[in-house]
């Protein structure tokens, strides 16, 4: 990692691809594919942040994920014995995480299933469709609906309410309503194929747990380590003390909307009646007001070249682009306060394009880690393995060819903030 010296004449363009972060060592456990999730955080990296604070002399007892999405981190730090703090404001993500975390009792598992297969066929389901939510009956046939129901019912009835067995169930439940649904297979968008022809519940249900089963017991999450994971937005929470390290990853400032990606889930599951309720306070929406001219001015200089830059293409983008990095400002503070003494905060973060503007995340960052008081700060380059060859996105968030898309970056870059003595 190179230490920054001087943020100005920096180019992080120019740095090297750096090896380390590229590749883990180890295979991906099963845990890790229990359910789909948008730009899911690479587990390896997890392992590489370890083996680089072994390095720097420092001990890790504890370890926070303030955007733990799915839970990557969570369960990285469970097989590690580490104890584990995480929070994420969507809680479609937070049950994942819940799920993923935990070693359970295959026994149990088995047994709950069995009862809530036989309890399937039992559930009532008259004029059920005709009462569901509006949102519901848009996705879903008559046929489709009355399956889910039955099984969402059947968990219930078959499990101990508020129990971890029961995210279980409903966590493999949730992952198979979009292949149930009539939503276009693999959009990032929410979008109605009208030549699709939805899969059966139960089955997709049945071969979902049976997955989940075997991927619990392929499982080396250790019980003896402390993991709480919170719904709910950093900014809004009481925040713990006496953490050795962050690992985490901010939402991108122009990504799609995580609301509307897993409003099935939202409105299977009752976390809310609207799904769009979920984009309000979240950082780097489109939906949170406030006073860009008297706020614009709070925006660091790195962000407010970016914002001013973008203003005279697209005022309401950078409007969002200005609130979300005020928010950045906010949660590299925030790091800084929870953090033990020699902590460090590492953010694997990318950088991105709109309207032909460079949106230099990670400058920003950088200079947000200095400003709350972190007085090393590094910065290193990964490529992204996974990423799909060419560049851009269409209207629709479909990868094209087409250089008037948004253009998508092949490498992030790990940013590392040292809270020095």
């Amino acid at each position: 990692m190179e230490k920054l010296i001087n943020l100005s004449e920096t180019n992080f363009d120019n740095l090297p691809i750096d090896e380390f972060w590229n590749l883990g060592n180890t295979r991906e456990k099963k845990m890790h594919r229990i359910h789909a999730y948008p730009a899911k955080f690479p587990a390896f990296i997890t392992e590489k942040a370890l083996d680089f604070a072994k390095k720097q002399g420092l001990h890790v007892s504890k370890i926070a994920d303030i955007f733990c999405g799915c839970g990557t981190v969570a369960y990285e730090a469970k097989r590690n014995n580490i104890d584990f703090w995480g929070c994420d404001i969507n809680p479609v993500a937070t049950l994942i995480a819940k799920v993923k975390s935990r070693k359970y009792s295959s026994r149990w598992l088995k047994k709950y299933y069995y009862m809530i297969l036989a309890n399937y066929e039992s559930i009532e389901c008259d004029n059920q469709y005709q009462k569901a939510n509006p949102r519901l009956q848009y996705w879903y046939d008559e046929e489709h609906y009355t399956e889910l129901f039955r099984l969402r019912m059947a968990i219930d009835k078959s499990t101990p309410i508020s129990s971890e067995y029961r995210l279980f169930f409903i966590c493999a439940l949730s992952n198979i309503l979009k292949a149930s649904s009539k939503w276009l297979t693999k959009s990032i968008k929410p979008q109605i194929d009208p030549n699709k022809v939805p899969c059966n519940a139960l089955v997709s249900f049945k071969n979902q747990v049976e997955f989940m089963i075997r991927a619990n017991e392929d499982s080396d999450a250790l019980a003896s380590s402390k993991t709480e994971i919170i719904t709910g937005n950093i900014l809004e929470l009481n925040i713990p003390s006496g953490v050795d390290m962050i690992i985490s990853s901010p939402p991108y400032v122009t990504s799609y909307e995580y609301a509307d990606l897993h409003q099935l889930s939202s409105l299977w599951l009752n976390y809310a009646s609207d799904y769009r309720n979920f984009r309000k306070g979240s950082i780097g929406s489109i939906y949170n007001d406030f006073n860009f001219q008297k706020e614009v001015k709070n925006v660091n200089n790195s962000g407010q070249k970016i914002v001013f830059s973008l203003y005279n293409h697209d005022k309401s983008k950078a409007r969002s682009i200005a609130k979300y990095y005020l928010d950045m400002q906010k949660v590299a503070s925030i790091c800084y306060n929870m953090l033990n003494t020699n902590g460090l905060a590492i953010f694997v973060i990318g950088n991105t394009e709109y309207k032909s503007v460079r949106i230099d995340n990670v400058r920003h960052l950088a200079e947000s880690l200095f400003s709350s008081g972190f007085r090393t700060v590094l910065v290193t380059k990964r490529k992204i393995s996974n990423k799909i060859l060419t560049p851009y996105r269409d209207k629709n968030g479909k990868f094209t060819t087409d250089v008037s898309g948004r253009r998508i970056y092949s490498e992030e870059f790990i940013l590392c903030g040292r809270k020095d003595a």
